[in-house]
């Protein structure tokens, strides 16, 4: 019999021992709920944020992100196997690269400076036209392309997508590119769009990537298919540069960035658990373990997870001290004047990293079959299901927010909800749970 979840406090949602049965009628409830929604462009394409008003129109975060919907489609790749859904975003993806493709390829002659961000291929861009913003912008981001190039590859290598459909021009110059700017040791803006920095989490997605392209590679169909129009990529080439990500990455964990520059230099960094999962590119226990518990005891607050130490960005009053336009801003090459407004210990408290870490204890569990690790599994599945909106906040309940941060001493959502992210990170821990939980 289906619950009364309207009835049921959130945080005793999953208490006591939850069933695979009481897990899926959850999902059916949100699904029902609207949580779930995952509006598309036209071209199967998906808007970083489903939000609207004057606030909203001006954030950007109407215009598509490459990692965030790499991160989308996987979601709904990992929890339905929904082809449709996943490569018409892929393929949309990768035709934007292709009418772009001259930002590579001067990279790579020499022709454009791929020290000034705007030169490098674009990450955010208009989802309607794939058209590129003119507005400046931290487009200095591999971990983005490195997701881009890991997902494709990946469906490609299970069938999902034919190899004769396969994107073999832009991986080449993918490739070529990363060569050039030396990706091991770019200082590139990262997951969170900021001062650039060697980070160990960019240069592990593009690990991660080249990782899958080197697979596919090896595939005697591909070989063939690659002699027959030769890739100026070979597979030599991505050997070296999966040995020097490999190397550099090693290197720099668990920390994210080890450069001595103070405004640089980063110990804990929850980006670095995308490299767990659902990349799964480290392969060092130790290491994970490292980084799990730095996340939950440096980063970890009552409301959700904190990107980093000193994060800015949606700081305490963060409406109050910056006008809707300016909030969502640029600020890779100013961050210094941003990081003033922010009190200690106020940073804002993100939901895209619990789910994250449920998924991380799923895995764990499918393997050791560790009662601590499915109890984990539950606990981040829980604390997700705790940062939705509900009744009374200013948003419809059950939506899935970017972050919470602090507005006249109250813990409220910020104005980035629903996060498209949030929510596809929420469903694959839920139906992972469900799954899991049918095998106790």
């Amino acid at each position: 019999m289906s619950r009364d979840w309207k009835r049921i406090p959130v945080e005793q949602w999953l208490e006591g021992s939850p069933t695979s049965e009481d897990v899926r009628d959850l999902i059916q409830f949100l699904t029902e709920q609207g949580t779930f929604q995952f509006p598309k462009l036209p071209n199967g394409l998906f808007a970083a944020a489903a939000g609207e008003g004057a606030d909203f129109d001006v954030s950007g975060y109407q215009n598509v992100w490459l990692r965030d919907n790499v991160q989308i489609a996987w979601a709904h790749w990992a929890v339905h196997q929904d082809l449709t859904t996943t490569v018409r975003c892929l393929q949309a993806l990768t035709e934007f690269y292709i009418r772009h493709r001259q930002r590579f390829v001067s990279v790579i002659d020499g022709t454009a400076d791929f020290r000034n961000p705007m030169n490098r291929p674009h990450i955010r861009f208009n989802g309607l036209d794939l058209t590129e913003v003119s507005e400046k912008w931290a487009h200095a981001q591999n971990d983005a392309l490195g997701y881009f190039l890991w997902l494709s590859c990946r469906l490609i290598h299970e069938g999902t997508i034919s190899i004769q459909e396969a994107a073999w021009d832009i991986f080449s110059l993918l490739v070529r590119y990363w060569a050039t700017i030396q990706v091991w040791q770019d200082e590139d803006s990262g997951h969170w769009e900021e001062t650039r920095k060697v980070a160990a989490s960019s240069i592990g997605c593009a690990l991660a990537g080249l990782q899958e392209l080197r697979t596919l590679m090896q595939q005697p169909a591909v070989q063939q298919l690659l002699a027959a129009q030769p890739c100026p990529a070979t597979t030599q080439d991505v050997d070296r540069l999966i040995e020097h990500c490999d190397r550099a990455m090693r290197a720099i964990l668990p920390a994210e960035c080890i450069q001595q520059d103070v405004s640089k230099f980063r110990r804990y960094d929850a980006a670095l658990l995308f490299l767990i999962y659902p990349l799964n590119v480290i392969g060092d226990r130790a290491i994970e373990d490292q980084i799990l518990s730095d996340v939950v005891q440096q980063l970890q607050g009552p409301y959700g997870i904190r990107r980093y130490p000193g994060d800015s960005y949606w700081c305490a009053d963060y409406r109050d001290l910056l006008a809707a336009d300016q909030r969502t801003a640029d600020f890779s090459d100013s961050l210094g004047a941003r990081d003033q407004l922010l009190r200690p210990g106020m940073e804002a408290q993100w939901c895209i990293f619990d789910p994250i870490i449920s998924c991380i204890y799923g895995k764990r569990w499918q393997i050791s079959g560790d009662p601590s690790d499915l109890k984990a599994h539950v606990t981040a599945a829980q604390r997700s299901l705790c940062q939705m909106t509900r009744e009374g906040d200013r948003f419809v309940p059950y939506r899935c927010p970017e972050s919470w941060f602090c507005e006249k001493g109250a813990w409220i959502p910020n104005d980035i909800t629903p996060l498209l992210w949030t929510q596809g990170n929420l469903l694959q821990a839920l139906s992972m749970l469900a799954d899991h939980l049918e095998r106790v």
